[in-house]
């Protein structure tokens, strides 16, 4: 399943756990193709928390983690940053870059 996130609901979403969040935008074609391939590393890892930050509505929270091109995806652990990616990605580097750090 994958949350869509906020200012507001955030910082509670990547306090504990694994997780992974897209960086995005509805206009973005890419991140709509990126959306496909989280649904896949959804299903693949359940345990992960995924969620989905909308560029357009959060401005603040793409300004703090400098997010100049979408998608950027970014793997947190325990509510730290541990890997970023920049552009587009397959389930098999984003399966693997979880379960690395898992």
């Amino acid at each position: 399943m994958i949350t869509e996130l906020n200012q507001a609901s955030f910082k509670e979403f990547v306090a504990s756990g694994l997780v992974l969040v897209d960086f995005w935008a509805p206009w973005c074609g890419p991140c709509r193709m990126q959306a496909r391939i989280l649904d896949q590393v959804a299903g693949e890892l359940p345990a992960i928390k995924i969620g989905k930050i909308n560029v357009d509505d959060n401005g603040e929270l793409a300004a703090r983690f400098g997010v100049h091109t979408i998608p950027y995806l970014v793997i947190f652990k325990d509510g730290r940053k541990v890997n970023e990616y920049v552009g587009m990605r397959e389930a098999q580097v984003l399966i693997d870059a979880l379960q690395a750090v898992s």
